[in-house]
């Protein structure tokens, strides 16, 4: 991997001298709140440079990753970033009674090798998601079971839900990653929704689809009629590599699957590594207004000034590049195409206890519901602390019921939810956070952007096309691993290596 075997480089006045195992070692040592503090001293203070080879904008791992890889080429670049923190839509989150979670993208699993390379060279390590024991399936017709594995043996369900799993598998492995728009039935599958095709297809399609929002839920902050089935073919097919065809169990389970492990300290430990990196090539605060083309260069207006570049990055959330002016005007299949994505709706919240009790009972802290305020939870736990964490997410039609309470009606509808998956006890953590995405300015919304119908047949191929001097990046753009912080990685090499090539 040619980042991790990349030769020393000087980042800047206010940066580090960092290359090789030393740059891990030192990193590895940090914690996390000090390695904060040190990167938000290391970034650009005062006036922006005049003109670079390349502006990026977006501080996440996307954007990170890029910005790295063209400096390390030689050329001069800067990360503009709206918020006064970099990482995006990787947040950690430091609990009063100890320990270090997660308020944003988490988890990793196999075939993320990017994401995994990339961490291991900045020396941060990995555990898995604590899984013994038995999970727990809330049904509002056949009651409280408790199973392992993928699908709960639910009698009233089991059968189409196999059945579905196979079927998604099966359209899959068929699927272009890179250009979904190109498969035979692109149009038929983008002219409907998962949700209906469920009900035409199972025959109890109403339990299906409220098992299967279990899974929608909190990975893409929508419900399955939300969803259009080109768009949920394709991202499964994304869960895997060029040598693994991506599965639904990939993308869906803890063992073998994207829910398999975490970072040691969090995974915003990665996103702060690059830019401790990069030194003061990142500025905060630092919004992008205006990218106008002009002969021979762009000019980027911010919130701290403007900037020339002979190339632009754009690793952003794709309803906030609707913020941006461009002149002249993006073309109209790129505007149609963000005009028509959307943020998915979503919360996690996490309660921390005493000591992880359900574990006691035998239970892995997994589970699934198909009403209530928790539709999805799991140990949260981490390293170093004998607290018992759990997580829940919150989204879709359940963020629209329960994520405009009180925080007070909030906190005790998501207790009652953990209450009734693993017993009283969770009524009573002695700590809870919750992190409502849709509040946050710089992304309304997560965990990733979604397609409706009629969107990715009619406009996906404008997702990675280059506008003039504007390149995409951003998890989204992705081909493997979209929505994840694996296809981030992805996303900002290749928008990396495109603008390297028109430089030369």
């Amino acid at each position: 991997m040619e980042i991790a075997n990349g030769p020393a480089w000087d980042v800047g006045r206010r940066g580090v001298l960092l290359g090789g195992a030393a740059g891990a070692l030192a990193l590895g040592s940090l914690a996390t709140e000090a390695l904060e503090a040190e990167v938000n001293a290391a970034t650009r203070g005062g006036r922006l440079p005049a003109a670079v080879d390349v502006v990026v904008v977006g501080g996440g791992i996307s954007g990170l990753v890029a910005a790295r890889r063209v400096a390390r080429s030689g050329r001069s670049v800067l990360v503009a970033e709206a918020r006064d923190r970099v990482g995006g839509r990787v947040l950690n989150h430091h609990l009063r009674t100890g320990g270090t979670i997660e308020a944003g993208g988490a988890f990793v699993g196999p075939t993320q090798g990017h994401i995994k390379a990339l961490a291991k060279e900045l020396g941060i390590a990995t555990f898995d998601e604590y899984v013994a024991g038995q999970n727990v399936y809330l049904s509002s017709l056949t009651g409280r079971q408790l199973y392992t594995g993928t699908v709960p043996p639910d009698p009233l369900i089991l059968v189409d839900a196999a059945l579905l799993q196979m079927q998604l598998d099966g359209w899959a492995a068929d699927m272009p990653v890179d250009a979904p728009w190109a498969h035979p039935k692109a149009k038929e599958w983008d002219a409907t929704t998962l949700g209906d095709h469920i009900q035409r297809t199972s025959l109890n399609g109403t339990g299906v689809n409220r098992l299967l929002a279990c899974w929608t839920q909190p990975t893409f902050g929508a419900d399955p009629d939300q969803l259009s089935l080109l768009f949920v073919i394709h991202y499964l097919a994304c869960s895997g590599d060029e040598r693994n065809v991506g599965t639904f169990a990939r993308s869906s389970d803890t063992i073998d699957g994207a829910q398999e492990s975490r970072f040691v300290g969090g995974s915003q430990r990665i996103p702060l590594g690059l830019a401790r990196q990069l030194g003061d090539r990142v500025a905060l605060n630092a919004a992008v207004r205006r990218i106008e083309h002009r002969p021979g260069h762009a000019l980027v207006h911010t919130a701290r000034g403007r900037v020339r570049a002979k190339r632009v990055i754009v690793a952003a959330p794709p309803k906030q590049v609707l913020g941006i002016d461009f002149a002249p005007g993006m073309p109209v299949g790129r505007r149609t195409l963000l005009q028509r994505q959307q943020m998915g709706r979503l919360m996690k919240c996490d309660a921390v206890y005493e000591t992880p009790f359900w574990r006691e009972a035998g239970l892995s802290g997994f589970g699934i519901a198909d009403s209530g305020a928790v539709r999805a939870a799991f140990d949260n736990g981490v390293k170093n602390t004998d607290h018992g964490i759990l997580l829940a997410f919150v989204g879709g039609s359940t963020w629209r019921q329960y994520g405009n309470l009180s925080l007070a009606e909030r906190r005790r509808a998501v207790l009652q939810g953990f209450a009734a998956m693993f017993g009283e006890q969770a009524l009573h953590p002695i700590e809870y956070t919750a992190q409502d995405w849709t509040k946050e300015r710089w992304t309304k919304g997560g965990p990733t952007a979604i397609c409706p119908p009629g969107v990715l047949s009619t406009h996906g191929r404008h997702l990675v096309r280059p506008f003039g001097r504007v390149h995409w990046a951003g998890t989204e753009t992705s081909t493997y691993w979209t929505g994840y912080m694996d296809g981030a990685v992805r996303a900002g090499k290749r928008a990396a290596v495109e603008v390297l090539e028109q430089l030369r």
